[in-house]
């Protein structure tokens, strides 16, 4: 009896254990869903600022391809006798082009020009199937007026959206100067002239401008926007003409 006595006193009472109170559960719990929340915030801005980066440079990417293609489609404009390849009628600019694919694969008719798309002003292309006839060349060359004017479904297959619009204009330069290619036919409004063929001058390279002026006003409402000015020199005159 004395050693279980003196054992039992030699063995320390274990201390007891001491929980959280409900005020300090509550503290932390809050303290942890402030945390979460200011974290949230900063993912969310960060996603943000993503998409509009991406946003912004898809933007950016599309309206060079479509400046590009622009440019593309003056540089292999094709001179015929007797056969209108350029021509602006206050709604689209029509244009023959020769195919740089392969030689012999006929003439293209491409027309540019702004219309409303469900809702948004668009600058869109038209592009005819190779021609590889005077005959079948003029219909395209109809056609592709018919399409900046009223188009139907069938002309509207052979459209590419390039971009948000808000306004555009063309100018070309002749004579040491930047004129309205619509000015000496006395029109009073671009958009009220009517569909028509240029004059077939005996010498089609002398009714060609020597350069042409592209101006696109792009809305605000897009990543990019503000007026955009891009001139275009005909190969032959670019190493003589700024």
């Amino acid at each position: 009896m004395a050693l279980r006595h003196a054992a039992s006193r030699r063995l320390p009472r274990p201390a007891q254990a001491r929980g959280f109170t409900l005020i300090e559960l509550l503290v932390a719990l809050a303290a942890m869903a402030l945390m979460a929340g200011l974290s949230w915030r900063g993912l969310d801005g960060m996603v943000r600022a993503q998409a509009q980066i991406q946003q912004r440079a898809d933007a950016v990417l599309t309206l060079q391809a479509g400046l590009t293609q622009w440019s593309a489609d003056l540089d292999a404009l094709a001179q015929l006798p007797r056969t209108p390849t350029l021509d602006w009628d206050g709604r689209g600019l029509r244009i023959v082009r020769r195919s740089t694919v392969r030689p012999g694969d006929g003439l293209l008719v491409v027309a540019w020009s702004r219309r409303n798309v469900n809702g948004t002003d668009q600058w869109l292309r038209w592009q005819s199937p190779p021609q590889f006839s005077r005959g079948a060349l003029q219909t395209a060359w109809e056609r592709a007026a018919q399409w900046a004017q009223n188009p139907g479904d069938a002309e509207k297959r052979d459209e590419v959206r390039i971009t948000p619009l808000a306004q555009w204009q063309i100018f070309y330069f002749r004579g040491n100067a930047w004129t309205n290619p619509l000015s000496s036919d006395n029109a009073n409004t671009p958009a009220a002239s009517p569909i028509r063929s240029p004059p077939e001058p005996a010498d089609n390279d002398l009714a060609l401008p020597d350069g042409v002026r592209l101006v696109l006003t792009l809305p605000g409402s897009e990543a990019i926007h503000g007026v955009i000015t891009r001139d275009w020199v005909r190969p032959a005159l670019a190493g003589s003409k700024s």
